[in-house]
């Protein structure tokens, strides 16, 4: 687990500055490596790990011929880009993943990321060029933040860092705040809660040229594009299942590199076959299997309609299979209270509501490197949204009546959401609410009426389903992945946790984005191709379960909610004056909900508490 962190300043006497942002990322180890030439300033904190071979280090400061390289990264296929870069197999295995990123750098220049597969956020000083040059990996599963000043860039793994310089301001960005309270466009790719940082999009690089630092704005440039993806060549259901598997089992492999290794487990199929071929290929290492660990309450303290739900049996069959150890950890009142609170932290940029307490059970047990099931939605698992739309825009009537009666018992409904989804994605939505007498979505806000009025949230990403590609091309690149994924790393390197995601792999995403879309959906079942693909690994319960719903996950967390309320409110009543960013929140409304608990409204009662500052 490591951190990067750097600076292309005008003014060369800030020393202390760096030396503040380095401090800022303590969360990532106890080592720490900079460089510094005139302007520009680049550093590593991390921690050491030996790998299976005991050449990986984290320590990735790297620098040759004029080039200096520092880099959060876990690069996979690496004898593939070797190959690439004519390096000869007796020096390949000392190299470093940042190493390997120097001599992308040296071959390709700003196109290296192009030829990288893995995880990363790096950051490339060449001082022939005089260019810094930073890029962050396809899925955004490492961060990077930074902030352009009067006298040039600062870029880091985390917001504080960035923050660390004083010429950073700390104002919040009310776009930002906005959205986040109503819930329209918050799942930005590029802004933060603060005015004068921003986030370099996943698939995206920097690059700020000239003699000067202040000599003019970045370029942020998109070197990934889902929608890119070639078609895969026609073949057997069988054919592509074969092929899927065998990407999933080098996307797992690939990514136990590293220190003692946990998995998410919730029962469903991407959590699921994650972990069955994380204990496999363990054990194919020597390596003991991994502990898997479960948003669920134990069962003894489950209530007892939730104590029945299947995720438990799911769970167990899994276990059972594999020989593995569940642990059992959902937030109590005092998690949830602590986590509202947080000193002022805003949103955003630590935890989900259940992971806290699964991160301190896998730090108890040793874990290192957590591995999730994260982002399978938006890939094999995808379940082929936009498919309806997509035939009724090519004419395909006949397919699309089948598959609506196949689906559903109101086939006629069916058709008629399509239509109306083509017009507007969220009419369909809408006309249900209506006719079901429920009150529209902006009712339940809790935003301050005159904020509202003068603010201006980010605008949503546009987005119509018009076909499953597009829908997926969307998915991949609207924020919604990356809002986690940098709240999981932030939080999870306080408890030295790095999180991997299988599913997020780039050649797992091609493959998933070239398939015809009868891959995704056959019939009754959606997420076809992955229900075959895992039917060879999984018990039977699992890759043919027809319902997504998960009340043992989601209830209790919504009845400790309840529980915290009052204690919530008891907090703010006990305050002499209010919070500062009070001025955000509808606070009469706010407390009056905390008064009557009303846990039901969970998501939007959570955020404003989150955003203050008590």
């Amino acid at each position: 687990m490591n951190a990067i962190c750097g600076s292309y300043l005008r003014d060369t006497r800030r020393e202390d500055e760096f030396g503040a942002m380095l401090a800022a990322l303590s969360d990532y180890g106890e080592n720490h490596a900079q460089w510094r030439e005139g302007a520009v300033c680049v550093g590593v904190r991390y921690t050491e790990a030996a790998g299976d071979n005991g050449a990986e280090r984290a320590s990735c400061l790297q620098r040759d011929a004029g080039v200096t390289v520092a880099a959060d990264a876990r690069l996979d296929d690496r004898n593939a880009l070797c190959d690439s870069l004519d390096i000869p197999r007796a020096d390949r295995s000392p190299l470093t993943d940042a190493g390997l990123v120097l001599r992308a750098w040296l071959r390709w220049g700003p196109a290296c990321p192009n030829h990288l597969l893995g995880d990363y956020a790096f950051a490339v000083w060449d001082a022939n060029e005089r260019t810094l040059f930073c890029a962050r990996d396809h899925a955004g599963v490492r961060p990077l933040y930074y902030a352009v000043t009067r006298s040039g860039v600062v870029f880091a793994s985390a917001v504080e860092a960035v923050h660390a310089v004083p010429e950073v301001s700390g104002a919040l960005d009310e776009a930002t705040v906005a959205a986040y309270l109503t819930g329209t466009g918050w799942n930005s790719t590029t802004h933060t809660f603060f005015k004068e940082v921003r986030k370099l999009p996943p698939g995206h690089t920097l690059t700020l040229k000239g003699e000067t630092p202040a000599s003019g704005s970045p370029r942020i440039e998109r070197y990934w594009r889902p929608e890119d993806a070639p078609t895969a060549p026609l073949a057997s259901d069988d054919a592509y299942a074969e092929e899927l598997l065998e990407l999933m089992a080098r996307a797992v492999a690939d990514r136990l590199r590293g220190g003692p290794v946990g998995t998410h487990l919730s029962g469903g199929l991407d959590s699921s076959s994650v972990t069955v071929l994380a204990a496999r290929e363990l054990r194919r290492q020597g390596r003991p299997p991994p502990p898997a660990f479960s948003w669920l309450p134990a069962l003894g303290e489950a209530a007892p309609a939730a104590a029945h739900a299947p995720e438990y049996d799911r769970i167990e069959a899994v276990c059972r299979q594999e020989d593995l150890q569940v642990f059992h950890r959902s937030p109590s009142v005092d998690d949830m209270v602590s986590m509202l609170r947080r000193d002022g932290a805003l949103p955003g940029v630590h935890v989900h509501l259940n992971e806290e307490p699964v991160q301190r059970c896998a730090a108890e047990q040793g874990v290192r490197v957590l591995l999730s099931g994260w982002g399978g939605d938006e890939g094999v698992s995808f379940g082929g949204r936009g498919y309806h739309q997509q035939l009724l825009l090519r004419g395909r009537w006949l397919r699309l009546a089948a598959e609506c009666r196949a689906t559903t018992s109101h086939p006629v409904l069916s058709l008629a959401q399509t239509a109306l989804s083509i017009a507007h994605p969220r009419l369909p939505g809408r006309v249900l609410q209506w006719w079901r007498g429920e009150a529209p979505r902006h009712r339940h806000w809790l935003i301050d009426p005159a904020f509202a009025r003068r603010a201006k949230p980010l605008p949503e990403l546009p987005f119509r389903p018009i076909s499953m590609r597009y829908t997926q091309a969307q998915g991949l690149r609207s924020g919604f992945l990356c809002q986690r994924i940098e709240g999981w790393a932030a939080s999870g390197a306080r408890h030295g946790i790095e999180y991997r995601y299988p599913l997020l792999d780039r050649r797992l995403l091609a493959f998933a984005l070239s398939l015809p879309p009868e891959q995704f959906r056959h019939g009754q079942w959606a997420r076809w191709l992955m229900r075959r693909t895992t039917s060879a690994i999984l018990p039977a319960e699992i890759c043919w379960n027809e319902k997504d719903v998960d009340p043992a996950r989601l209830d209790p967390v919504i009845d400790t909610f309840a529980q915290a309320m009052p204690v919530l409110k008891r907090m703010l009543d006990a305050r002499s004056t209010p919070p500062s960013r009070a001025c955000y929140v509808d606070m009469p409304r706010l407390l009056a909900r905390l008064d009557a608990g009303q846990s039901n409204l969970l998501l939007s009662t959570w955020k404003p508490l989150q955003l203050l500052d008590f």
